[in-house]
């Protein structure tokens, strides 16, 4: 699936080949990072800090730089948002890890585990917050707007995947609404204002902020068939979380489509089950329904998708790296 790429080459270093484009940049978002995680009072300073080590691929400020330069010159509006973006993402990892109870991410211990989920709550919003106030710096209010939508799409969709647990008859069509909000969003966001800060019309912006949505939604297709799948010390976070949660996610709603009545309550059963084995109990259903490759497929149609919408803009050397990127989603293993 996806480009073929080294089987030697690790996420690390296909990232940092995919950002060559782009270094200089990111380094610059590197160093506003740098400032605004800290803070004259020890506590939020440990905080903030720690939670900046818990991000780690820096692909939405890649998307946002990547898009600016796929339709101009990057300026420093463009190095400013990656900045902002990256704050408002860390923020949500935090939540997200206080939802799921989620114990390691990128390898390390997640604020709620290594101290509490009022401390990750408030270090959530204080990081929303101090995005905000950076974001606002700009001359122009189109980003402020924009972010503000794409923040209010993010959290319906989490909202209404909270309002999903448990419901086994959710329809992909609502799993995919849900995830173009709580993850897509964001994506699309970046890449509408890397377009639009590098003076692209209306048209080229909605191409770009399409293909933002349809990697987005790809993105978290991928993240959770490694939630089913995956290996804690690869992902370097906790696995599991989904089931746990019952949230219904598409690999789990494609094999309950597929399934006769006496198998569907047998699987069911499974999800509702108490401990933490019920990725083990599932997997050899997954693999009988192939509800795995499933996902996989769609995940691929998105990225396909993806790729057509940049497809319309004109041919660049960041426009390919772009497509490059949407690739990894596909190819990735954390």
């Amino acid at each position: 699936m996806g480009q073929a790429t080294d089987v030697c080459e690790t996420t690390v270093e296909r990232l940092q080949r995919l950002y060559a484009p782009i270094r200089g940049e990111l380094d610059e978002v590197e160093q506003i990072l740098r400032v605004e995680s800290r803070s004259e009072h020890p506590f939020v300073d440990q905080l903030v800090q720690h939670s900046f080590r818990l991000g780690g691929k820096r692909l939405r400020p890649a998307l946002l730089l990547l898009s600016g330069k796929a339709c101009g010159t990057i300026v420093k509006e463009h190095v400013i948002l990656a900045a902002v973006m990256e704050m408002i993402h860390t923020a949500t990892l935090i939540h997200d890890d206080v939802l799921d109870e989620a114990a390691i991410r990128r390898h390390l211990q997640t604020v709620n585990a290594r101290w509490d989920n009022e401390a990750s709550v408030l270090l959530g919003d204080y990081l929303l917050a101090r995005s905000m106030c950076l974001a606002s710096s700009l001359e122009s209010t189109f980003a402020s707007r924009a972010i503000s939508e794409a923040s209010r799409w993010m959290c319906e969709g989490e909202l209404r995947q909270v309002g999903s647990r448990g419901d086994f008859d959710l329809a992909e069509e609502d799993y995919l609404r849900i995830v173009s909000g709580k993850t897509a969003a964001l994506c699309a966001c970046c890449c509408r204002l890397g377009a639009h800060h590098a003076g692209a019309d209306a048209e080229v912006g909605d191409h770009f902020g399409r293909f933002g949505q349809q990697f987005g939604i790809a993105f978290q297709i991928v993240d959770d068939v490694l939630d089913l799948r995956g290996t804690e010390a690869v992902a370097g976070k906790s696995l599991g979380t989904d089931l746990t949660k019952q949230k219904p996610t598409l690999p789990v709603i494609r094999l309950l489509s597929r399934v006769d009545r006496r198998e569907r309550a047998e699987v069911i059963a499974i999800l509702q089950r108490a401990g933490d084995h019920r990725a083990e109990a599932l997997r050899p259903w997954l693999q009988r329904y192939d509800a795995i490759s499933y996902a996989q497929h769609v995940a691929l149609r998105h990225i396909r998708r993806a790729k057509e919408e940049l497809d319309r803009a004109q041919p660049t050397a960041a426009r390919e790296t772009l497509k490059q990127l949407a690739d990894f989603v596909i190819l990735r293993d954390q």
